[in-house]
């Protein structure tokens, strides 16, 4: 049984499973999913400022960081219980590309050339993780919400601004992995 959590899920079985959360946080307590709000009821919980934004009954979303400490606890089991031990598998047109920005490296998720302690302090560095980071959290609250929220949540209980939304996640992502990306690591 174990043999078989390790393996990757295909598409068809990993979606659906993903989809099927929808139905249920609705069935079970007409709840919407998304991630990006448990931030916006971390800070409400654990600020007590006088911010208009974080003045609201965050009690009622307790659901919501339960859920996200499940995404955390299950993320690091994962990690420890099931890492898959061979080397990450990279087509090999990537690697080409890659090696051409002098990314070599795939030891782990993200090429350690372009997201480590070293790589914050040069240009390239700065614009992928702070620059980015921050057109990430500025996006997802400009949107008002997150990828997994308008797409999975949004599109299935079909609201027409989260299919905006999403279409303009894909154009945005597609610019960024076609034309910005290979612009910012040839710097």
């Amino acid at each position: 049984m174990l043999e078989f959590i390790r393996q990757p899920w295909p598409w068809y079985v990993a979606g659906p499973l993903i989809g099927l959360t929808v139905p249920a946080l609705l069935i079970l307590g007409n709840k919407s999913f998304g991630i990006s709000s448990s931030l916006r009821h971390i800070c409400a919980s654990c600020i007590p400022a006088n911010i208009p934004f974080f003045k609201y009954n965050w009690k009622k979303e307790t659901w919501n960081l339960v859920f996200v400490a499940g995404i955390l606890i299950g993320g690091f089991a994962a990690m420890q219980f099931l890492a898959d031990p061979n080397p990450i598998r990279v087509n090999p047109k990537l690697v080409k590309e890659l090696s051409g920005y002098g990314i070599h490296d795939y030891s782990s998720l993200v090429p350690k050339e372009i997201m480590n302690a070293d790589a914050l302090l040069t240009l390239r560095g700065f614009i992928l993780m702070v620059a980015g980071g921050f057109l990430v959290g500025f996006g997802t609250r400009y949107a008002g919400g997150c990828t997994s929220g308008h797409a999975i949540m949004g599109l299935s209980t079909l609201q027409w601004p989260s299919l905006v939304a999403t279409m303009c996640f894909m154009a945005g992502g597609m610019l960024m992995a076609n034309f910005l990306l290979p612009f910012i690591l040839s710097l």
